[in-house]
């Protein structure tokens, strides 16, 4: 296999240069570009040197301690931006010691604490490239009196930034959290650092997280395609996306070929019928002798019933999809018992190996995910809020990539879920083109697979 990029990224060369608000930017040296924004800090990606802000603290700033957690499904990025808070927190006047909460908010609660601190560099950057929560992750909705707790434990330890990496349940926690401090009057800077490969947060283009996320699914489907074709029959893929089907979608970047798969694609955004999949696998199994099928763990009825619903919840309500391959094993037996028990059907769930697989990430995903971390830090140390939560903003026009970290409310990120956008969605059982566009810049250099030209003797 070769390699197939996005369009070619402009800042080959990259300028740094500091804004009068003290925003570090990284632009192409040929560009007259500036930040509109003094809440936005821009880089051209993927190419160019990043130096960490070192920090002056405000005058209206507190001296303390910061305190860094990991909530939720972990990605391969999600140490990056671990690194991006360490680096900038210790390079903080306003900061004496930074810790880490094992396991989250239940690492807290228990008194579970560790000096990140004191780690090297050398470390710190070895463990920027591990996939998975290096402090240990948690899904854990704190009451209200957890959260009383957790503020008794910050005054303990003197604890006045905190950091806490998720998705939108964390986010959730975070602002939960910043309400106790609030009615208390304890000042604290509390920021949420987001990441999920489902890419389903609020506000953000895109998170920490997806772009890798997504480069694994491309290539797990750009193989399996290949092992179908090269034994044809009906395989289906299940992918993680318990309410969006962005990386479902990013399964899109696998077809190169006019029969490549996934033949058809599935997600939460549109109402699932089992007779409209038959039909489908059916149809395309006559049109290519074949057929791949793309669907999410979350795809549901009409109604919103999961078309397999597990008994299991977490403590934020979330029902377990992933871990299992109930979903892939009865829509195969669904497709034998309607299409014929003759046929080569087979399923498989992609699981955790999607958020976990060491060694392949995307180079911009990484970036970005460090880029988080140090502007939760910095808007933190230097007093330009007081609490919040990073997103990223896109820039540039198609075929260009440029992203943007900003600052918005943590209500704004809490809880609620964000779908595709219809414009992305192709009928019932597809993507439409102009979703590449979106994701190839997160994703970078694919492989490329290749045919013989099937001379006839």
């Amino acid at each position: 296999m070769g390699l197939r990029g996005s369009p070619e990224v402009p800042g080959s060369e990259s300028s740094l240069f500091l804004e009068p608000c003290g925003a570090l930017c990284y632009l192409p040296r040929s560009s007259t570009q500036v930040a509109a924004s003094r809440h936005a800090e821009i880089i051209s990606l993927p190419k160019g040197r990043f130096q960490h802000w070192s920090a002056m603290s405000s005058s209206n700033t507190p001296k303390g301690n910061a305190l860094i957690g990991q909530s939720g499904g972990p990605t391969c990025v999600i140490n990056q931006s671990l690194v991006g808070v360490i680096e900038t927190c210790v390079a903080s006047s306003a900061v004496e010691n930074v810790y880490g909460a094992v396991h989250g908010i239940k690492g807290i609660l228990d008194d579970q604490l560790i000096n990140v601190g004191k780690e090297s560099q050398e470390t710190l950057e070895k463990v920027a490239l591990t996939p998975c929560a290096a402090l240990r992750s948690v899904r854990k909705k704190p009451t209200r009196e957890e959260c009383e707790a957790v503020l008794e434990a910050f005054k303990k330890r003197n604890i006045r930034y905190f950091f806490y990496l998720g998705g939108n349940d964390s986010a959730e926690t975070a602002h939960i959290l910043n309400e106790v401090a609030v009615a208390a009057d304890y000042d604290v800077r509390l920021f949420h650092v987001p990441k999920t490969i489902d890419n389903d947060l609020r506000v953000t283009d895109h998170c920490p997280g997806f772009g890798s996320a997504a480069k694994f699914v491309a290539s797990a489907f750009m193989g399996d395609n290949q092992d179908n074709r090269s034994l044809p029959g009906i395989k289906i893929d299940v992918v993680m996306g318990r309410h969006a089907g962005w990386l479902t979608a990013a399964s899109l970047l696998a077809r190169e070929h006019a029969d490549d798969g996934p033949h058809l694609i599935y997600v939460p955004e549109k109402a699932f019928s089992m007779d409209s999949f038959i039909g489908d696998v059916e149809n395309m199994y006559r049109k290519h002798g074949r057929c791949l099928v793309a669907v999410s763990e979350g795809v549901h009825g009409p109604g919103g019933e999961l078309v397999l619903k597990s008994k299991e919840v977490d403590s934020h309500g979330n029902v377990q999809l992933s871990g299992s391959g109930a979903l892939g094993d009865f829509l195969a037996a669904e497709v034998k018992a309607k299409l014929g028990s003759d046929l080569r059907v087979r399923a498989d769930t992609f699981g955790y190996l999607q958020r976990s697989f060491a060694g392949y990430y995307s180079e911009v995903d990484a970036t970005e995910a460090r880029e988080v971390g140090r502007r939760a830090a910095k808007a933190a140390t230097t007093g330009e809020v007081q609490h919040g939560s990073v997103y990223i903003q896109r820039h540039g026009a198609v075929g260009e990539y440029e992203a943007s970290f900003e600052l918005t409310e943590l209500q704004n990120v809490a809880k609620e879920t964000r779908d595709m956008e219809p414009g992305f969605l192709a009928g019932d059982n597809d993507i439409d083109a102009s979703f590449l566009d979106y994701v190839r810049p997160l994703v970078g250099n694919l492989p490329s697979a290749a045919r013989l030209s099937d001379f006839p003797v």
